[in-house]
């Protein structure tokens, strides 16, 4: 199994939302400089987010996308169904989704399913507060939004 661009891209779009601005509106522009992704390429990944729940937008001055949960309550796993859809590392039977010819006597298919869940459940105990933490572990710098620091 390879996972598109749309989750990684996905993945790395969030964690830096979670990361510089945790639950207020991060600007497009921002998240594509410091990831490296282009803006145009942004809008469409984050379509698929918002459609799935996972982000929301808010246009204006003081708006942008910002997270619909904490960052300890959404998942890898969670970015990756919204982006690829189910979570799958091989494909059992024709391309329509029919039974195998060999569905009951495949001693393969519990091994692709055993694998499947392992992963799914590895993912799933991965959240955005879990990759905050991993940005901090290695020295990974916040940056401060300009637009919410108000000075007296």
């Amino acid at each position: 199994m390879k996972l598109s661009t749309k989750s990684r891209y996905g993945l790395r779009a969030l964690f830096d939302i979670a990361f510089h601005t945790g639950m207020l509106p991060s600007q497009i522009k921002d998240i594509s400089r410091r990831q490296q992704i282009s803006p145009r390429y942004l809008e469409q990944i984050f379509q698929e987010l918002k459609k799935a729940g996972l982000l929301k937008s808010k246009r204006g001055p003081q708006g942008g996308y910002r997270l619909t949960r904490k960052p300890e309550e959404i998942s890898v796993l969670d970015v990756i169904r919204a982006t690829e859809g189910r979570l799958a590392l091989v494909e059992c039977g024709t391309s329509d989704n029919q039974a195998c010819a060999l569905d009951s006597q495949c001693v393969t298919q519990k091994v692709w399913r055993g694998a499947a869940k392992a992963l799914s459940d590895y993912l799933a105990g991965v959240t955005l507060a879990d990759l905050c933490a991993m940005g901090r572990e290695i020295g990974m710098e916040q940056e401060l939004d300009h637009r919410f620091m108000y000075f007296i």
